[in-house]
C-alpha cells in the first residue's frame, strides 16, 4: 500500500473515510447494479454529509436486498413501509420510493443499451483524468454531469440533480478527482484504460 499521507484533505482522519478515499473513490466501476447503487446512495446523500451514508451504508445493503434492482423493483407499500421502519438508514419516503422507481428504470436500461455503458457514454467510455492541485479547482458540477442528470430525469429518476451525478461520477471514477499530490491519482489513473 503506498504512504497515503498526502491523501486528499476531504477524507480527513476517520478510519472509514480514509479506507473508502484508499480503496473505492475515483476508481472505475462499470459494474451496472454496483453503478445503481452509488447513484441512489448519493442521492440519499443529497442534504447530508457522505460519512453518514457510508456509516450507514451496511443497512442500506440489507434494507434494500444487497441492491439487486430485480428484488427492489418488485416492492410495494408493505416493503416501502417496512423500510421506512429501518432505523439503519436514511428513512425519507420520497427517497424510499425514488429507490424502487429507480430499480425498474435501472432495468429499463439494463434490457436496451445497458446502464454501465449508458452512464459511461457522459465521459466518452473513458475516465476525464482531472489534475488539480487544490479542493478549491473542485467544480460543484460539469457539463457531463449536467448532461448526465438532464437525461436521467428524462428517463424519471429522482434526486439526480447535476451536484449529485457529479458526486456520483468521482465516486465511480468516471472523473480522477484526486488531488495530484495524493497517490492515489497516480494510482487510479493506472486503472483507466489508455
Amino acid at each position: 500500500m503506498p504512504d497515503m499521507t498526502e491523501r486528499c484533505a476531504w477524507c480527513g482522519s476517520d478510519p472509514l473515510y480514509v479506507a473508502y478515499h484508499d480503496q473505492e473513490w475515483g476508481v472505475p466501476e462499470y459494474d451496472a447494479r454496483a453503478l445503481w447503487e452509488k447513484l441512489v446512495l448519493d442521492g440519499f446523500q443529497a442534504g447530508l454529509s457522505w460519512i453518514t451514508i457510508l456509516r450507514k451504508r451496511d443497512a442500506f445493503r440489507e434494507t434494500f436486498e444487497g441492491f439487486e434492482p430485480e428484488r427492489v423493483a418488485a416492492w410495494g407499500e408493505a416493503e416501502i413501509a417496512r423500510a421506512l421502519q429501518t432505523p439503519g438508514i436514511v428513512r425519507h419516503r420520497g427517497k424510499i420510493e425514488a429507490t424502487v422507481k429507480g430499480a425498474r428504470l435501472f432495468l429499463e436500461i439494463e434490457g436496451g443499451e445497458g446502464f454501465s455503458p449508458f452512464i459511461w457514454s457522459f465521459v466518452g467510455g473513458r475516465p476525464i483524468q482531472n489534475e488539480f492541485a487544490s479542493m478549491n479547482q473542485v467544480p460543484a458540477k460539469t457539463p457531463a454531469s449536467e448532461a448526465m442528470a438532464k437525461a436521467l430525469k428524462k428517463r424519471g429518476f429522482n434526486f439526480c440533480g447535476p451536484v449529485i451525478t457529479y458526486a456520483f461520477m468521482q465516486a465511480c471514477g468516471l472523473v480522477n478527482d484526486h488531488m495530484t499530490h495524493c497517490p492515489a491519482h497516480a494510482r487510479v489513473k493506472a486503472l483507466s484504460p489508455a
